[in-house]
């Protein structure tokens, strides 16, 4: 009797467990609750659709590669960033990343073509080792404001998972499941120190507009999988 009862509780477990594979997404891929919650994937894990260079209509022919799921930048590739077709103001945006030591990259947001270069708020993602200061650490908006001290970034060579939520005003980072920072566009907080970085001569910076979202060039290795954002009202 306890060797059918054993058998039927193992039954259950994999049967739980096949429920669960079902249930979860494969990379690149949106579950059913995502789609029906308003998720769109900006990558599907085969094609370049919905990127292309700034200012232009065409995805670059040199510095990025898609292999295995994985959409990649080149190292020195000389590509250029690359920008969504789409223009975004409220959004939850998440994406999975991965650069190798010593490497500097970044997710651009709230970036508009009316300006003559790519300058908009920046996500940072970086080997913290090689971080000159705390607001260029990753998930720092980058050059501005810092990130909490304590945060759960994985070693270089891991992958990590990073979010954006911008609703109204308030803007959230976070990294591996936790919020490490969080501000307010267009707040005395911002502002002041949008003045005491490299963006203080960029009019209107560090207040809310709609913009497109941008994969930085920098001149390191960096690669992203399963990069989706759900449009807020």
């Amino acid at each position: 009797m306890k060797q059918i009862i054993l058998t039927l509780i193992a039954a259950i477990s994999i049967c739980e467990l096949g429920s669960l594979a079902a249930i979860a997404a494969a990379p690149n891929e949106l579950t059913k609750s995502e789609t029906a919650a308003g998720w769109k994937l900006l990558f599907d894990g085969k094609t370049s659709k919905g990127w292309r260079s700034f200012r232009k209509t065409t995805f670059p022919e040199k510095g990025w590669v898609i292999e295995n799921g994985i959409l990649k930048h080149v190292a020195r590739g000389g590509g250029g960033d690359i920008i969504t077709d789409g223009e975004y103001d409220n959004f939850d945006l998440e994406w999975d990343w991965m650069v190798p030591a010593g490497a500097n990259n970044g997710i651009k947001y709230l970036i508009t073509e009316k300006r003559d270069r790519v300058v908009g708020h920046e996500y940072q993602m970086i080997d913290d080792k090689t971080a000159p200061e705390a607001k260029h650490t990753t998930g720092s908006f980058y050059d501005v404001l810092p990130p909490s001290k304590e945060k759960p970034l994985k070693p270089v060579g891991e992958w990590n998972h990073s979010r954006v939520l911008i609703q109204g005003n308030h803007v959230e980072h976070w990294l591996n499941g936790s919020k490490i920072l969080s501000y307010e566009l267009g707040s005395e907080e911002v502002l002041k120190a949008v003045q005491n970085s490299k963006f203080k001569s960029i009019p209107d910076f560090g207040k809310k507009i709609k913009g497109h979202i941008i994969l930085t060039e920098h001149t390191d290795e960096a690669s992203y999988k399963n990069i989706k954002i759900r449009p807020l009202p």
